[in-house]
């Protein structure tokens, strides 16, 4: 990258931090004021750990950084049209949603309506990926699967968020990984430009994020930011291999498992995926009797280290790359194997002794 290029990364970065760090006193005060409040509860199942009233505008802060910054360094098109819309959309669910708890159905069906305009009046889209000499193009197919993979990205952000930093730090290493690899193979867009302007917003509201935590993203914040992950990984890797488009997927290894493993977990148990439990990838780190923040931290250096493995493997060397997710992937198996984040294993023993019996 050259001098302007490296200036103008750091500008944005910057200034999206200072803006966010700075709003976000006048969103708590806000999320008082219209009751956007995380209020603790006792009932199992509920996810949140926290002891004291904490609230949850976050996203608010966020976004209104991401404008600010967009509209300095930023350059008008349809396709940002549809980004700006489609974020306004999910942050104003998310909104609604910390003030008043509304219906999974409610939620979703706003996700369903950002990722249509993204994809249908931006014109984003998975149309086509090739691998082991394979080449398929998508169709009009296009369209829902797109659509599917920007709502999943939202909800995998959405769930792993229980813990103080956690969705926030996960989201920065993400942006900061995808611009790194971005801009050291030349190709600088919008995809990088949204990529830093997030970076430096998750970075501002992690000031205020980390544990121990004096506002929280809610929903409208995870959703926004699982969104624009997405947007992202669309803008910055469509119409190219299907490796390719799998790498920023990988560097989100941690948020993806969490919401896979409890997919499984809760079908197994006959449960709605939307129901809420205490069997998160960071809930087992907790019943470890590690320190809170430890926890965050554990989980940040696994997903920095997927984040190092994609890199080596994009801009390095590929047999390197596959030596270290195949670690990864071990080490994955293991905290499966040794912990229930996908089924109880007393319950297993239980059921197990019965039937000998």
């Amino acid at each position: 990258m050259g001098d302007e290029i490296i200036t103008r990364v750091f500008l944005m970065i910057l200034t999206t931090f200072l803006v966010v760090a700075f709003t976000m006193p006048f969103i708590k005060r806000l999320a008082f004021h219209i009751g956007a409040l995380d209020i603790p509860r006792s009932e199992e199942g509920h996810r949140h750990i926290h002891k004291k009233t904490t609230p949850k505008l976050g996203g608010l802060g966020i976004f209104l950084g991401f404008l600010f910054s967009y509209m300095i360094f930023g350059e008008a098109s349809s396709t940002m049209n549809s980004i700006l819309i489609g974020s306004f959309i999910i942050v104003l669910t998310g909104i609604i949603d910390d003030i008043h708890s509304v219906r999974a159905l409610v939620k979703f069906i706003g996700q369903l309506i950002a990722a249509s305009v993204v994809t249908i009046y931006g014109g984003i889209l998975l149309q086509d990926i090739s691998a082991f000499g394979i080449y398929i193009d998508f169709g009009v197919l296009a369209y829902p699967i797109t659509i599917l993979f920007i709502v999943a990205c939202i909800n995998c952000l959405n769930l792993i968020d229980g813990l103080d930093g956690l969705a926030g730090g996960i989201s920065a290493i993400y942006y900061l990984t995808i611009g790194i690899i971005a801009a050291i193979m030349g190709n600088i867009g919008l995809d990088v430009t949204l990529t830093f302007i997030m970076f430096g917003a998750t970075l501002g509201f992690l000031v205020h994020n980390f544990h121990p935590a004096t506002i929280f993203a809610g929903d409208s914040g995870s959703m926004f930011m699982g969104f624009m992950v997405a947007v992202i990984a669309l803008l910055g890797f469509k119409n190219v291999t299907l490796t390719s488009f799998i790498i920023p997927m990988l560097i989100l290894a941690i948020p993806i498992l969490d919401t896979f493993f409890a997919i499984v977990r809760r079908r197994l148990k006959g449960e709605s995926f939307a129901t809420p439990d205490k069997s998160h990838i960071h809930h087992q780190f907790l019943n470890m009797n590690l320190p809170y923040q430890s926890v965050v931290l554990v989980i940040y250096g696994i997903q920095i280290l997927f984040a190092i493995a994609s890199i080596v493997y994009v801009l390095r060397d590929r047999t390197l790359g596959y030596v270290l997710y195949t670690i990864l992937a071990v080490i994955v198996m293991l905290l499966v194997l040794k912990t229930d984040v996908v089924f109880d294993h007393k319950k297993l023993e239980e059921k197990f002794k019965n039937y000998k019996k």
